[in-house]
């Protein structure tokens, strides 16, 4: 068995039948990984939206508790 046989009866044809597989496997891991990246952009942008309306019920729920505390002050006060 030479070298010669083995590139052209072994190598040559395992090299055409897995060429294919390894560019459909390629291709599939690429959308793939485009598609987690998407998620994971998604996810992102709706945990910062709930952060800001965390922010904003927490400046209101400070807000109403500064505006009370003036008001049971002067209740207090009479």
């Amino acid at each position: 068995m030479d070298m010669n046989y083995f590139l052209r009866e072994l190598l040559i044809p395992m090299t055409g039948i897995l060429m294919p597989i390894f560019i459909v496997g390629i291709v599939f891991w690429h959308k793939t990984r485009e598609k987690e990246l998407t998620f994971h952009k998604e996810l992102r942008l709706l945990e910062m939206d709930q952060q800001m309306k965390l922010k904003q019920l927490e400046l209101e729920i400070e807000k109403a508790k500064a505006a009370q505390s003036p008001a049971l002050a002067g209740k207090a006060g009479s």
